[in-house]
This record gives C-alpha cells, structure tokens and sequence, in this order.
C-alpha cells in the first residue's frame, strides 16, 4: 500500500452549493466529495495530501518516482570531471527548440487554456530536489574555496580570472545547459540558476565570465545544426575554453536594429566585415556567435544572420581591454571583423532568422544574469547584518537602531523577492513554456535590488564601507552593470509592457 492509499470519512458541516457535504472519502483516485449521494467535487490526492501531510507527501512521491523515470546518469561531466549526484528531479525537464516551428507559448497567470491550468495544477512547492540541492552545496563549497578568497585581488590586479575557471570546469560548473548528446549534463534552467547566485555570491566577475560563455552558447543551443553543436559546443566540454556573444556594436546597444557589421554571401562562404564592442570573453573566446546584416533592404527583423566565427580566423582583431567600473577581471573588448570568410555552414538557423535567435537567446540567459544579481544582493546583505550586530554606537549595536533594522528589512525583502521571480520564470521555462514577459521581470527586478542592497550597505558600513578594506565597496561598484547588460533596466520595462495587453486581455 502506498502512503496515499488511505480511506478517511467524516462528517463536515461545510455548506456548499444546494445542499450539506456528508462525506469526504480519501482512496487511491483521490478525494471525492458527496452530498446526498451526488458527487460534487473530486480532487486529485496528490493536491489534498500537499495540505494535509506535506512531509510524507513529498517523501513518497518522489521515492516512487524516482523508479518510474529514467536516473540521469550519475556523473556532472566537464572535460573528465565528475561528481556523483541523487537520482534526478521530479520537475520536468524542457527539451523544445526555441525556434521550433512555432514559438513556445506565453504562459497567461490568468488563462483559461488547459496548458496554463496544467502549469497550476499543483501546488507551489520552493523545497529544492535533492540533486537541486547537490548543484547548490557543490557550488557554494567551490565559492567558499576558489571564489571568495581571491575575489578582491582580482578585482586589484583585472586579470582575467583563468585559474578559477579552469577549477570551475573540472568541477563541473561550466557549460551546465549543453545538452547530454554534446557531452554537457544537460541541466534545467533552475539548476544552472542555482549555480549562478552561489558564484556570483563570491564574486560577479568571475560569475560573469561563467555566464557570458553560456550567453554565446545559447543561440546554438537554441538553433545551430547538429553539426555546428558537435563542433563548438563540445569543443567547450573536453578543454577549459569560454566563447563570446558579440552583437553590441558602437552605435547599436539597445536598439540592435541599428547594427552595421555586414555578412555578404560569397560563393559558399561569407565575408564579414564590422565592429562589435563591449564583448565580454572578447580576448579570450575560442569562437564567437556574431549577428549581421545579410539583407540590409529585408524588414529588420528579418534582415539579420548569426554566425559562428573561430576568433584565429584571419581578420579577426581584438582590441584593448577595457577598463571598467565593477566586475574589473571580466574581459571586456571591442572586436573588429576585417573581411573575415566564414563559411556557410556556420551560419546558426537560417538567413534571416538571426535576430530571433540571438533573441531568443535571452529567454535562457536573463534568469541567469538576475540570479547573479541575486547573489550580489544577497552577499550584501549578509555582510551588512553581521556588521550591524558588531558595530556599536550610543551603547548598543547598530542593528538595534530603528533606521538600521528597517533598512536591512528591505534588503530582505528585495532578496526574497528578486529570488522568487528568478525562480518562477526558470520554472515557466524548464516547463516549455515561453518566458520571456518573466525573464524580463526577474531581470529588472534583481538587478535593481542589487544596486539598492549594495548602496544600503555601504551607507550601513558607513565610512568603512567607502574603504576597499571591506567587501561592500567592490559590491558596491559590481551591481551597477546589471541594469545595463543583456538589456537594460529600461528596456526590460518595454518588454513587459509589450506583453501585458496578452496577459491581460479585455
């Protein structure tokens, strides 16, 4: 007998519509509800044991699942590397293309197709599988040895953060959403978001270096041919090696129907000629995903191609590192395309589509870059706590205060918050639906609230905070770049607005 094969009757004074219920009978199917010998109601056991035993609930149901799936191989695999993990989540899994031969649905929150109930039909559970939680400790453990401890020198020297990667890919911590046949692990949105907030916790240049090979990754992922992924996703799995996303150019940023590099089609090749600037990764890519104009005269959505492109290929020139505000050991350059040939079987999707999927891109990587900023918020609040109940003024520490205990209230409840968005549009996702109105709402929302959690705490530091002594000032000038990158605070704004007659409609 299984923990939800139980049979309970009683007697509820519980008014509902044309008479009393009598009897609530608990068994297998579920709950079925009669009044005067009519059913009225049935419902699912599964919701009902949710209320009633959570605990054994959640226990059983995942012990007998985890016979009636498929285990994931017990391996996180890059290059040579493995770690052992439980037998694999209950959540599903999404495997659809995001340019498939239609686009994946918006999920409506208050829609009445099937779909959209199927997402509802359980209940919100935010207790994390036991692999979820293997990702998380493997990635906190590896923040707490190879991150933390060599954050604030990187961040002095502006070295690009090699060492750190190349300790990240043996243990398993790059490259995490390739797909198992390209030799990745293949893992949900919401693992590799997990991952993200623990390294950016350490640091969100080294974290950002992790996610801006991911960014590069995603329209192939998403797109390429098989071939293509054979070629350059695993190259990313047996060595140590990042890739760049190079679409930004300098006069097109956020408008990216404004971009001038040019692929023009010769013979079976392409010659691309343009510069692409603030390129993270950009000295030191093996490859980059480039989009250009390959129609000027099409529509612009329309006009657009992307293409991998080896960064040896002759014409490839790579500019000077930038010297930036925050998260100074990311690589940060302008690259400049001088009649480079590629050839046509690096073309990502087909002519034309380049602007879909460069897009489409970041219904993937924005959940990424919020949970990064996530870690930062939640890095400055955690310093800033324990500094209030050691700092003490007027007799007494300052978390005791009013002013202070209410700001660290705040950061609190940003920190929740921004992390609950981050999660609930890594779900949509990993469900396949499309999530692009909540990528942009987890993005606008966690990189805001970094900035503010990083500006309370250097006010609650005080002086100190202003002084490179302390972690709060390198957070400080970190958090600023997430309301600018992969679409800023502004534009995010005008995607969610786009969205909201669809998810609102009259």
């Amino acid at each position: 007998m299984t923990p939800w094969d139980v049979r309970i009757c009683h007697t509820y004074p519980w008014p509902v519509v044309g008479g009393w219920i009598c009897c609530l009978v608990l068994s297998p199917p579920g709950v079925r509800v009669t009044t005067s010998g009519t059913t009225v109601l049935q419902i699912p056991s599964q919701l009902l044991l949710q209320f009633v035993f959570p605990n054994t609930f959640c226990a059983s149901h995942r012990q007998q699942d985890s016979h009636q799936r498929r285990t994931r191989k017990e391996k996180m695999f890059t290059g040579r590397a493995r770690l052992r993990l439980p037998a694999a989540s209950s959540r599903p899994r999404s495997r659809l293309p995001l340019t498939s031969s239609g686009p994946l649905k918006t999920f409506r929150p208050y829609s009445s197709s099937s779909s959209d109930r199927d997402l509802l039909a359980g209940p919100v559970n935010f207790a994390l599988s036991a692999d979820q939680q293997a990702y998380q400790d493997l990635a906190r453990r590896f923040t707490v040895d190879h991150v933390i401890p060599v954050a604030a020198e990187y961040d002095r020297t502006m070295e690009y953060p090699w060492p750190v990667l190349k300790e990240a890919w043996k243990a398993g911590l790059l490259n995490t959403h390739v797909p198992e046949e390209y030799g990745g692990i293949g893992i949900g949105l919401l693992e590799s978001a997990l991952i993200s907030e623990e390294i950016a916790y350490g640091c969100t240049g080294i974290q950002t270096a992790f996610e801006a090979s991911g960014l590069a990754q995603a329209p192939l992922i998403v797109a390429g041919s098989d071939e293509l992924k054979r070629k350059y996703l695993s190259m990313l799995i047996e060595e140590p090696l990042v890739a760049a996303y190079c679409v930004t150019e300098p006069g097109a940023g956020s408008d990216v129907a404004g971009i001038k590099t040019q692929a023009v089609k010769t013979g079976n090749d392409f010659v691309l000629n343009g510069s692409k600037m603030w390129i993270t990764n950009g000295g030191k890519a093996s490859w980059y995903f480039v989009l250009a104009k390959t129609d000027p005269e099409a529509p612009v959505h329309k006009s657009m191609s992307g293409f991998i492109v080896d960064a040896n290929s002759p014409g490839v020139l790579v500019g000077k590192k930038e010297i930036n505000m925050g998260q100074r050991c990311s690589d940060t350059r302008q690259i400049t395309f001088e009649d480079v040939v590629v050839p046509s079987s690096n073309l990502v999707g087909a002519m034309g589509e380049g602007f879909k999927v460069a897009m489409a891109a970041f219904d993937i990587t924005r959940p990424l870059v919020a949970s990064g900023a996530v870690g930062l918020a939640q890095r400055a609040l955690s310093e800033a706590v324990k500094y209030a109940q050691t700092r003490k003024t007027m007799g007494k520490p300052i978390i005791e205060h009013q002013s202070v205990s209410h700001m660290l209230a705040e950061m609190t409840i940003g920190v929740e918050a921004a992390r609950a968005m981050v999660w609930k549009s890594t779900f949509i996702k990993d469900t396949g639906h499309r999530n692009t109105y909540y990528a942009s709402i987890a993005k606008c929302l966690s990189s805001e609230v970094a900035v503010r959690n990083a500006g309370m705490a250097v006010q609650i530091f005080g002086g100190a905070g202003f002084n490179t002594e302390y972690p709060v000032e390198k957070l400080y000038r970190d958090s600023k770049i997430f309301t600018l990158y992969e679409g800023t605070s502004q534009i995010q704004r005008l995607i969610i607005s786009k969205f909201l007659p669809t998810m609102y409609p009259v």
